[in-house]
Formats: structure tokens, C-alpha cells, sequence
């Protein structure tokens, strides 16, 4: 048994991770603001520290063998909007985590990123040597960080696995999407089957895509989880290792909203808008260097799976705030 810090873990993925890490027979310390988080989010079983991550230097000690970290701003257009802050907390609040696990002898480090680092690719699947270029201060932050663990690990010895997402979706048992407010199209689609929300947007229709509409690379969220506990595994001092996670397999907006309508047995209308600037036509992942470096492969990839945990959780959610 090893004992882990988990940061940001009363949100969607780090509670889904913490949850993992439990069941594999692990101590769990959850250090999370709830800024974004739920407290009823952190696992039964895990110990919670309410505590800015700037802060993790009064909750970190040799006893833990890794951090594992996920607590940054993660709202594409607030990044836009306000930049100074996804600096500050996603930049500024990893570098005193990064010292933090310095003073405290924490030399393992696995770390929450995204496909937003790699902007508009010309190229799909999108591999690791796909060339970074982000258009928002969101994935400009992720990629600062990637970065700065680069030189933390050959500076110091830190061993390393950043993980870039693409779309994570589905749930976990009592773990689920909630986001406010809600900017991914599964949650919002079930909220339109839930009657919350009267319609779906789709967002341009006229794409060189079989159905003219965007395709996107999801990937189940506990799939996302086995994936961290096998970065653990891997990481190996003064390296830095960073994989893709997906599915390997991308799904139209179309083919999203028409498998929820079967899934939830609701008619979940549409409208169709104009297309949103900045987005490509196909965002698809390349998972070879995960099944390689990592030995995973997901083992949950059907959409309506994914989709089916999801909706099983927004129901009992549902019911849970009428």
C-alpha cells in the first residue's frame, strides 16, 4: 500500500482517480478548494484537506509516494476572458506544488493535461509529436506546466507522466459530470433529455465530416483512471513521459445527440447554429504511446456505454437536487 496526494480531487476525474486509487488498496489525501469541486464528491474513505494548492507545502511529507494532480481552471472561453487567472492558478499554483513535493522528498508526479496543447492540428490521429501551438490561455497553461516538469525532472530528478485528454466523458458510480456551467455536449444533452435545457445547439452542420458535423475523440472516464494508476507504474526518475489519452475513435456531434435519444428514450431536440470559430473538424487521438509506455488500452470505447453511466448518473443527480 502507498500513500498518494491528490490534488483537485473532489472534481469529475481527480474524484473518479481517487476513487481507483482506493479500491487498488491506497491511502488517499485529497487536497481540493471546492472552488470548483464537491465535497461530496471525495471518496469515502479518503482523508479531505480543504486548502489552496499553494498551500501544499503544510500537507506534503516523505510519507507520500506520488501527487497526483489535477487542480487547475479548466473553462476554455473564461480562459479567454480572463487569462491573469489561468496564469496564476494553473502556472503559478503548479510551480509551489512542484516545490512543495521538492522540499518534501516527493519525487513522483503524475500530471492532469490536455489535447488543448496541441491547438488546431492539420493532422489526425493526433500523436505526442504533433506540434503544440494552443490557441487559448487555457492549453497555453497546460503546456507552460508540461514544460516546467520537463526541467523539474532533469534538474531534480523528478519522475513524470503528463497525460493530455481529449473528451472525457461518462461516470463512475456516484462520480459524474457536473460542471457549472456545463460547456461539454454529453452533460448538456442529457440535461436537454432531463427537460432542464429545451434544445441541444449544434454548432455548424457543414464539415468535411461523414454527417457534416464535428467529431470528437471521447474516452470513458474510468478508462481515464486505470490510465493514471498505470502512469504510477511508469514514471521513472529524471524522465519526463507524455502520452495521449483516447479513444482512438472519434464521434460526430450527430452521432452523440442520436445515441443519447436511444440511450435515454427521449427526443432531445436540436437547433442548428453557425459554426463556433477555432473549431476543427476532427479531434482524434492516437493512443499507440499509452499502450506502449503505459501497457493500457481502454476497455470501455462504445458510446453508448459511455453515454449510459452518464445518464444513469445525471438521473440520480437529478433527483438528488429536486
Amino acid at each position: 500500500m502507498s500513500k498518494y496526494l491528490v490534488t483537485g480531487g473532489a472534481g469529475y476525474v481527480g474524484s473518479v482517480v481517487a476513487a481507483h486509487l482506493l479500491e487498488a488498496g491506497h491511502e488517499v489525501t485529497v487536497l481540493d478548494d471546492l472552488s470548483t469541486g464537491f465535497r461530496e464528491g471525495v471518496p469515502a474513505g479518503a482523508e479531505f484537506v480543504e486548502a489552496d494548492i499553494r498551500d501544499a507545502a503544510r500537507h506534503l511529507d516523505p510519507s507520500y509516494e506520488a501527487v497526483l494532480h489535477f487542480a487547475a481552471s479548466s473553462q476554455v472561453g473564461e480562459s479567454v476572458a480572463d487569462p491573469g487567472k489561468y496564469w496564476e492558478n494553473n502556472v503559478g499554483g503548479t510551480m509551489a506544488l512542484l516545490a512543495a513535493m521538492r522540499g518534501a522528498g516527493v519525487r513522483r508526479l503524475v500530471f492532469s493535461s490536455t489535447a488543448a496543447t496541441y491547438g488546431e492540428p492539420r493532422t489526425v490521429p493526433i500523436t505526442e509529436t504533433t506540434p503544440t501551438a494552443p490557441t487559448n490561455p487555457y492549453g497555453a497553461s497546460k503546456l507552460a506546466v508540461d514544460h516546467m516538469i520537463t526541467g523539474e525532472a532533469g534538474a531534480h530528478g523528478l519522475a513524470a507522466v503528463s497525460l493530455r485528454y481529449f473528451n472525457v466523458a461518462g461516470a463512475y458510480g456516484p462520480f459524474g459530470e457536473r460542471h457549472d456551467p456545463e460547456s461539454h455536449l454529453i452533460p448538456l444533452v442529457l440535461q436537454v433529455a432531463l427537460g432542464r435545457r429545451a434544445a441541444i445547439s449544434v454548432y455548424g452542420e457543414d464539415y468535411p465530416t461523414p454527417d457534416g458535423t464535428c467529431v470528437r475523440d471521447y474516452i470513458h472516464v474510468a478508462d481515464l483512471a486505470e490510465a493514471h494508476l498505470a502512469a504510477l507504474r511508469a514514471a521513472r526518475a529524471g524522465e519526463h513521459l507524455i502520452c495521449n489519452l483516447g479513444n482512438g475513435n472519434g464521434f460526430s456531434v450527430r452521432e452523440v445527440i442520436e445515441t443519447a435519444r436511444k440511450v435515454t428514450r427521449h427526443e432531445i431536440p436540436e437547433t442548428v447554429e453557425g459554426r463556433r470559430a477555432g473549431d476543427p473538424a476532427v479531434l482524434v487521438a492516437s493512443a499507440a504511446a499509452a499502450r506502449e509506455k503505459l501497457g493500457w488500452t481502454p476497455s470501455r470505447p462504445d458510446l453508448a456505454g459511455i453515454i449510459s453511466d452518464a445518464w444513469e448518473f445525471a438521473r440520480r443527480h437529478a433527483a438528488d437536487r429536486d
